[in-house]
């Protein structure tokens, strides 16, 4: 669950299971992302999630792990922002950095 308010994030869930990585990438970019501005929550990169838990050098096969809640994020805020902004440049730029994560 995304709550945005006033251009910021104002809450932010997730509800879901997973593996042990998925879980704690979940839980770290909950924690990331809450009270930040979208123009913040946009700049958020695969390379800050997984140094937030050490797992820079994780195995190629359990980086989807690491990386779906961040997918699932910058797909929310593309959502979000194609209905509330007419700049489609950036819209654009987020939904094909989302496509790309792995």
């Amino acid at each position: 669950d995304l709550k945005i308010d006033d251009e910021k994030v104002s809450d932010i869930k997730f509800h879901g299971k997973g593996c042990a990585i998925c879980m704690a990438c979940s839980s770290v970019l909950t924690e990331i992302t809450k009270g930040k501005s979208l123009e913040e929550v946009k700049k958020i990169s695969k390379n800050d999630v997984l140094g937030e838990l050490g797992l820079e050098h994780l195995q190629a096969v359990r980086i989807k792990c690491a990386l779906l809640s961040l997918k699932v994020l910058k797909y929310a805020l593309y959502s979000y922002l194609a209905k509330h902004t007419k700049e489609t440049g950036d819209i654009d730029k987020l939904k094909d950095e989302a496509s790309s994560l792995y």
